[in-house]
């Protein structure tokens, strides 16, 4: 075959010499994209060309010939492409190197994917579940400030793909280095927009520096330059505070806000909502003006989240505004003893309610009036609503009677409220006594709005309550409460889920029914508890009414949640070496 010294001119070769002859040079000069089309329509429907045809063979078969000449033809004739240009080398990471066991461990874990699916006691056999373990890993790798080896950033990079729980743990864990090698796999990009962890940042005091990365910067560096200079804003704030201007640094109160205004009016909307969200940690009054500014941003939706945050600051003039208008909708009743709370919810949304932003159009089956006035209540500050009713406690407003049917829907907005101002005392009040049942707790009759509520409170508090709420009703309607509770759980509430586990197991139940409890258990009780549950791995004498095998079951259950607790002691010991 003739040499050829790109792929054009390998199919304009003229063939090879000999027995090949007159053929070969024909179907030479044949085009392959004239073969693939009679190959795509069919030899029926798009006759091949005539010098390929050979008499005595179907045209099928002398397409495929032709096909698989002009197939060598083009390989050989190809010309290799030029080298890319080497990426820039990755970044340093001067956090600690990983022990070697923890490496180890580290490895198997990511190695690990048969056990991924069903943790708890639905599952089979004794046998940890290792991926389950990952989240706490990584949590505690990053606490000790260690850095990711090299080794495992891609299974790292694709464990965060497949499961978005690990990935603001992952990326920081992976940091500068993860970053770096996401930008070179388009299947890792979501790294390039999700957790900010492990940006490599500027020098907050070098200006230029700033400017250049905020203007040019991926997403997440973006993100987390936006909270390096929220950090350092507050810190220049303690420091005015404390007395010390002539040591705060100069111009640094506020700089965050002015770099989020210079471009605020460009960024996408997406965007902006989440540069916005990323105002919720050292959220103060300096940051009013802007909020307020949000206010009447073209997006509904960063309006909402302005108006949310501007309700988490109670001296705001939104807040005082939210004040007036539910205290005009919400008072003693003056008619009989005072000891009643009247509502007269709103008449009308008005264009001054909407900036602030109440939505006017109700959901599909509730009320309008009713869903003005929930909004208005869950924006107003808690603090005003002693005053306004007659000096009492929140434990005190909470027990009041409310006239007209309107006790669930006020009670609900205040839950609201206090989930989003983080009132621990407001929550405590509206909770109620652990006891209490469910179904007939005003204004909370959801398990998932008493987990909000709950996560306001301090740990211990919330252990205890939690705890005393199994004690009372069991675990069937615990498991959204567990998941809010510290980790590890405190041996007061470690104590009553094992307790109240053994009950199920003596009741003769499969353990199925509490594979989420049971996996929450793993994964949350304190390791120092394996030693006290050995006795719970025995195989109990099943009573008679008890579901068959049932004990045996219950058995591998709790030798997986031992052998669970002992691995996670020998991982924490192992990322605690020196």
């Amino acid at each position: 075959m003739t040499s050829t010294t790109n792929q054009t001119g390998a199919d304009n070769t003229t063939g090879t010499t000999g027995t090949t002859g007159t053929t070969g040079a024909n179907r030479a000069s044949t085009s392959w994209e004239g073969l693939v089309t009679s190959a795509l329509l069919g030899t029926d429907r798009r006759t091949p060309p005539a010098e390929i045809m050979v008499p005595g063979k179907e045209a099928a078969t002398a397409l495929l010939d032709a096909a698989a000449l002009h197939t060598v033809r083009r390989r050989a004739g190809l010309l290799p492409a030029h080298a890319a240009a080497r990426p820039d080398p990755a970044p340093g990471d001067d956090r600690r190197p990983l022990p070697e066991p923890a490496v180890r461990r580290l490895t198997q874990l990511l190695a690990d994917r048969s056990a991924s699916g069903g943790g708890g006691g639905g599952r089979r056999g004794a046998a940890p579940d290792l991926t389950e373990l990952l989240p706490q890993w990584l949590a505690a790798a990053n606490e000790h400030g260690y850095r990711a080896p090299a080794s495992v950033l891609p299974g790292l990079l694709d464990a965060a793909r497949a499961r978005t729980d690990l990935r603001p743990q992952a990326l920081t864990f992976a940091g500068a280095r993860g970053l770096w090698l996401a930008r070179l796999n388009p299947e890792w990009k979501f790294a390039l927009r999700g957790a900010s962890g492990g940006s490599v940042l500027p020098d907050t005091q070098d200006a230029e520096s700033v400017r250049l990365l905020w203007e040019e910067g991926l997403f997440a560096e973006r993100i987390a330059l936006l909270s390096a200079l929220r950090v350092r804003d507050a810190q220049a704030g303690a420091e005015a505070r404390a007395g010390a201007r002539s040591q705060a640094r100069p111009g640094a109160s506020r700089h965050a806000l002015t770099l989020l205004d210079s471009t605020w009016s460009t960024e996408r909307a997406e965007d902006r909502l989440m540069f916005l969200d990323s105002l919720r940690t050292g959220l103060s009054g300096t940051d009013e003006p802007f909020l307020e500014r949000a206010l009447s941003d073209r997006s509904r939706n960063v309006r909402s989240t302005a108006a949310e945050l501007l309700s988490a600051l109670p001296l705001s003039a939104f807040a005082e505004r939210m004040a007036a208008r539910a205290g005009t909708c919400v008072s003693m009743d003056r008619t009989g003893a005072g000891q009643v709370i009247m509502v007269e919810a709103p008449h009308e949304c008005d264009a001054d309610m909407q900036r602030d932003g109440v939505i006017p159009a109700a959901p599909s089956g509730r009320g309008e009036r009713s869903w003005w006035l929930g909004q208005l209540v869950e924006a107003a500050p808690l603090s005003a609503w002693p005053a306004a009713l007659g000096g009492r406690t929140p434990e005190a407003i909470v027990a009041l009677p409310v006239l007209d049917g309107w006790a669930d829907e006020l009670h609900a907005a205040w839950c609201r409220a206090a989930v989003r101002q983080r009132d621990a005392r407001w929550s405590a009040a509206l909770l109620g006594p652990p006891t209490a049942s469910p179904a007939t707790a005003s204004g909370t009759p959801s398990l998932a709005e008493r987990a909000k509520l709950l996560d306001t409170l301090p740990s211990a508090e919330r252990a205890s309550w939690v705890a005393a709420f199994i004690d009372a009703h069991g675990l069937s309607e615990a498991f959204q409460l567990l998941g809010v509770c510290a980790v590890p759980w405190a041996e007061p509430l470690g104590r009553a889920v094992v307790d109240a586990l053994d009950i199920a197991r003596d009741a003769g139940s499969y353990p199925w029914s509490f594979s989420g409890v049971m996996g929450l258990a793993e994964r949350c009780l304190d390791p120092a508890e394996a030693s006290r549950l050995e006795l719970l791995t025995a195989t109990p004498d099943e009573p008679e009414d008890a579901s068959p095998g049932a004990g045996g079951y219950w058995s591998e259950a709790f030798q997986r949640l031992v052998s669970t607790l002992r691995l996670r002691e020998s991982m924490l010991t192992e990322l605690a070496r020196p």
